[in-house]
């Protein structure tokens, strides 16, 4: 049969990807085909919020199916301790603080960044794969500015079903005011219904969509829970209780342990559903299929043994669970020590679909398949962080990490001590340094902070005179009481 241009740069792409994850039976099929790929992301869930990551007061069973049937990352980090910049770096493969979207942490949706979002010109995920020849939907949270200049379907996205702001009722589908934030496509939406449930009923009928079309997809399905308002299953009461107070949905009286336990319980459920649609259509082999957070865990989240939570760049702030399942090309029921971040999930799966980023935007993140094989061994990695409240600075470097909050500073040996206890910048000052000096040169790469004068942060040789002074000079105060 006569090859077309697509099927010798799809067979080269194939080719490519056996090389790099080490996988001699790539050609094993009759004909190989581009793997679907279903990515879903929580919303605050911390570290150890899964049974599979040690919960002990909750079972996950479909989140730790996918661990069972592919490989959990043990050193997974967000690329902020916020979700709209996390997701800045997700969708671009890159530092979210290359981007002004990137800068807001997070993204508040008012008059003032009604003109900040990510520019529908910067090459995406979605936009790259659907150029090669992918389906991309978006069920769930966006977050990354408002229409008319900004959207998942500006962004890449064939199709959107889900909500534009940073956070829902969950029955009222609203963020506080009267109006409601749900959308079809473009189309604003009425339904009723419980958001998890909706979020769930429909990656179920994309999922079944694409398979009789046989065209593959990506499948972005960020669900809101468990982030606040603190509503499970049947707690309409809850919900109108908020709307009686006024107050929006930002209420910190509400909520408990029960209650997050359910609506973790209820996305578990509505990911069960997304993978017995996979397996009716016979997809398990060849789809992909990612489970992680935007960010480390908010109040009632569980992040041991990791100090710190959501906002913070403590440890809980920033760990995340992380799971990869491709039971037809990745090991099953293994863990896996490389440090990994958001970022890293653009090559990835680039690489996994025979597909390329733009060259006028390398990634700041690396291809994970080759690690994920054995074909490689783990890779040292140095990652970077800043966040404007409460002047926060850090640098991963091997094992070692610097953190500045506010007036204090800190060095700690994160694999050994993980809580972030031992402040080691005196017994090692010269490591102290070199990270100090590391995280300064990088930080001259990225976009300036906004509001510096207004927050009284700090960048460039301001940071550089504040923070080089001689380590005897520094506090060493803890940064704070453990998470348990």
């Amino acid at each position: 049969m006569p090859h077309t241009r697509r099927d010798v740069l799809r067979t080269t792409a194939l080719g490519s990807l056996a090389l790099a994850a080490g996988i001699d039976d790539v050609f094993g099929q009759a004909r190989s085909a581009p793997p679907n790929i279903v990515y879903i992301m929580a919303d605050d869930l911390g570290y150890a919020d899964v049974s599979c990551y040690g919960r002990p007061d909750l079972k996950t069973a479909n989140i730790d199916r996918i661990a069972a049937k592919g490989v959990r990352f043990l050193q997974a980090y967000a690329n902020s301790s916020v979700c709209s910049a996390t997701r800045t770096a997700l969708i671009t493969g890159r530092y979210q603080y290359r981007l002004r979207i990137g800068l807001e942490e997070p993204l508040s949706g008012g008059p003032a960044t009604a003109n900040v979002g990510l520019p529908p010109t910067h090459p995406t995920l979605p936009s790259i794969l659907n150029r090669a020849g992918y389906g991309t939907t978006l069920v769930g949270k966006w977050h990354l500015g408002t229409l008319p200049n900004f959207g998942p379907r500006q962004s890449g996205y064939d199709h959107f079903y889900g909500f534009r702001g940073g956070a829902l009722d969950y029955y009222r589908h609203t963020p506080g005011g009267p109006n409601e934030d749900l959308w079809d496509d473009d189309m604003p939406l009425h339904q009723i219904g419980y958001l998890t449930t909706l979020f769930g009923d429909r990656a179920v009928s994309v999922v079944n969509d694409y398979a009789k079309s046989r065209q593959p997809f990506l499948l972005s399905l960020h669900f809101n829970a468990p982030h606040w308002p603190w509503e499970a299953p049947g707690d309409e009461a809850e919900s109108e209780r908020l709307r009686m107070r006024g107050r929006g949905i930002v209420d910190y009286d509400g909520g408990s342990q029960k209650t997050y336990r359910e609506m973790i319980l209820a996305m578990d459920a509505q990911i069960g559903r997304v993978l017995k649609a996979i397996d009716d259509n016979r997809l398990t082999n060849n789809t992909i299929v990612i489970f992680t957070s935007d960010n480390g865990g908010e109040r009632f989240a569980d992040t041991w043994p990791f100090t710190g939570r959501k906002q913070e760049l403590l440890e809980g702030g920033l760990r995340i669970p992380s799971i990869i399942s491709w039971p037809g090309r990745l090991p099953q029921g293994k863990t896996n020590d490389q440090v990994s971040i958001t970022m890293d999930w653009v090559p990835t799966l680039l690489a996994a679909a025979g597909a390329s980023p733009d060259p006028a935007y390398p990634p700041d993140g690396i291809n994970l398949l080759p690690m994920l094989t054995g074909a490689a061994p783990i890779q040292p990695r140095t990652l970077y962080w800043r966040y404007k409240a409460n002047a926060q600075r850090a640098i991963r470097d091997g094992d070692m990490k610097f953190l500045k909050i506010l007036d204090n500073t800190f060095l700690f040996n994160v694999v050994e001590d993980p809580l972030e206890r031992a402040n080691l910048k005196e017994r090692q000052p010269e490591v102290y340094e070199r990270l100090v000096a590391k995280w300064l040169e990088w930080n001259q790469t990225m976009l300036p902070e906004v509001d510096e004068s207004a927050t009284g942060n700090f960048t460039g040789a301001q940071l550089a005179d504040h923070i080089g002074t001689p380590p005897t000079s520094r506090k060493a105060d803890n940064p704070g009481p453990p998470a348990r």
